[in-house]
Order: C-alpha cells, then structure tokens, then sequence
C-alpha cells in the first residue's frame, strides 16, 4: 500500500508515524477536505490470510468494530473519521493527534515517573472518557499506557476501541479464549481476562489501575520478564502500595488505585463514573487522605497456580517503554 500513495484516490499516504504487529500508522492528506489525518493500515497474519471465508468474517468484523469506533464522540476519544479496504488491507482513518502517548512520556522521563499532579489529571479525564464509553455498552479490553495520548493542550484522549477484539481475528494477539474475549498486554490484564471469564466495563478498570500504578511509581505493579509470573501476580499477589515506592502519591489516591486493582470485579469501583466523583472530591478539597473507602474484600488463598493452559506459550508483550503500539 505504501507505494499506491493514494487510498481510494483520497488519502495520500506522507510519512510512516507508527508500525507494530497489527500494521503500520500514516500521516496523511484527506485530498477531498484538504486536512491531515491518520490512516491505521490493517492487515491479517498468517495462513489465516489465504481462508476466504476467514476474510470474509473478518471484514464484516472490521466494519462492525469501525462502525461502533465512529459513533464515539467524547473528547476523550479519538475521532475515527472513515473505514474500509484497499487492494486487500483495512484502514481506519483518524484524527491525527499532537502529542505523546503515556508509553512515550515514561521513556521521555526515563522511565521516572509523571509528576503526581499530572497523573492525578490524566486519571480524571480517562476515568471521563471511560464513563462515556461504557454507557454506550463499549468495552475497551486492552487499556494501556500506548493507547492513552496526551495531546500538547493537555487534552488526554484513549485509542483504539474495538482494536483489541480485531486484534484476536487478525493473528496479532497471542490468543482468542474460549468466550471471545480478545487478550491485551499482560502488565495491563485484569485476572478475569487471565482467567478466560466474561469481561465487564470493571475489567476496564483494572487495566486502568495498571496504568495509574505505573505512571505514578514508574514500574507496572506486577514487574517481572516472565510472563507466567506476571500473570499470576494479576491473579494471586496484592500489589505493593504505590507510596513504597513514592512518599509524595496522596493517600487518598493510593487507596483508590489500589481499589482499582482489587482481585474481583466486585471489589473495584463501581463504575467510572464513580472512579472520576472519587478523584475529583479527594483532589478538590486538596485532602491529603481523599475519600477512605471501607475494607476491601479478602483474596480467597491460592495454592497451585491454575491458568489456562494457552497462557504458557505466551511473551510479556511490551511494558510502557515508549515502543509505539499500534
């Protein structure tokens, strides 16, 4: 496709921004409204690629996926502005964005963590944007550091919905489990994602706790290179509280970050909409302690690990280290 330039005698191809395992990312030229855009160029793996009538599930799949993407409007949300395919290969076209994904921002920083104020915003807004997206009956999946921008203007806004899910059907994830429910990047899986189970807007949530533990502190909660490790760190292990590693994070949002990562979809927030009240009462009022919740429920004890068997073939995929994934 890169050497057509042109896509549907519309979207001119300028400068690769972006490749990973789902395809490469454009900056280009909307030729019939005379702006710039991204163009996402998807494209399936494998011998899967040669089964017409894996294509055809497939295509229909990214049209749905596009169609729900195109319907979010939030600024919290990236714009996805068209859909379709080219000699062969799927393509979203977005808005292209200014700014830095919160991956980057870590590298930039090497890998020190944000200043707390700014991961203190950066949680208000994606808790915002999450709010939004899961009363449209949206979830996410694959909530990661990569997938959230940070515009110039400060603006935070969340990537890729309805990615993860293709992701499973085009061969770049590792697995697809027995419920359909496509697999994100380790550092940042909820365990009923590990466990294979039905996925709520609250798996969302735990991704997003991943997140908030890692730009705060500067490492995952969860930071091992084995990958079954971390996988039953998610599972097993209560994280570290985040003001072991930094004395400066606000009681008030360790207590809510660590809710976040409850072991049970039950023990979390509500829902988004409760995460950003939460935030935004305790960091307001400027309480050092924020909003106390009562106990959080006991992790039942563990003995042998028990996880799917598919996870054992599985690599740790990438932390936020500033690698752009698609």
């Amino acid at each position: 496709m890169a050497e057509t330039r042109l896509i549907q005698g519309r979207y001119r191809l300028l400068d690769l921004i972006g490749r990973g395992g789902m395809g490469e990312v454009w900056r280009a030229r909307d030729e019939a409204l005379g702006r710039n855009v991204a163009v996402k160029c998807l494209k399936p793996l494998g011998p899967q690629r040669d089964d017409q009538s894996f294509t055809r599930v497939l295509r229909e799949r990214f049209r749905r996926e596009a169609r729900v993407a195109a319907a979010l409007q939030h600024r919290g949300v990236t714009v996805v502005h068209d859909f379709g395919e080219y000699e062969g290969v799927l393509y979203l076209v977005m808005e292209l964005l200014q700014g830095r994904n919160l991956s980057q921002l870590l590298e930039d920083n090497k890998q020190h963590p944000l200043p707390v104020a700014d991961v203190v915003d950066i949680a208000e807004q994606v808790a915002d944007a999450l709010a939004y997206t899961h009363e449209q009956g949206i979830v996410h999946r694959d909530l990661k550091p990569a997938n959230i921008m940070r515009l110039t203007d400060g603006t935070v806004k969340i990537c890729d919905f309805g990615i993860a899910r293709l992701g499973a059907d085009i061969g770049f994830t590792s697995k697809l489990t027995g419920t359909g429910i496509a697999m994100g990047t380790p550092h940042y899986m909820s365990p009923e994602q590990i466990s294979g189970d039905q996925v709520d807007h609250r798996s969302d949530l735990y991704s997003l706790g991943c997140v908030l533990y890692e730009i705060a502190t500067g490492v995952p909660p969860f930071d091992h290179e084995d990958t079954w490790a971390v996988l039953v760190g998610h599972r097993d292990t209560s994280p570290q509280p985040l003001r072991t590693h930094r004395s400066e994070i606000p009681e008030y949002f360790q207590r809510i970050v660590l809710d976040l990562l409850a072991k049970t979809p039950e023990g979390r927030p509500d829902d988004a909409n409760d995460l950003r009240r939460r935030i935004g009462s305790a960091a307001g009022q400027g309480q050092p302690h924020g909003v106390v919740p009562g106990p959080r429920p006991e992790q039942p004890p563990s003995s042998e690990p028990r996880l799917p068997s598919w996870t054992r073939g599985m690599t740790t995929g990438h932390k936020a280290t500033g690698t752009s994934a698609l």
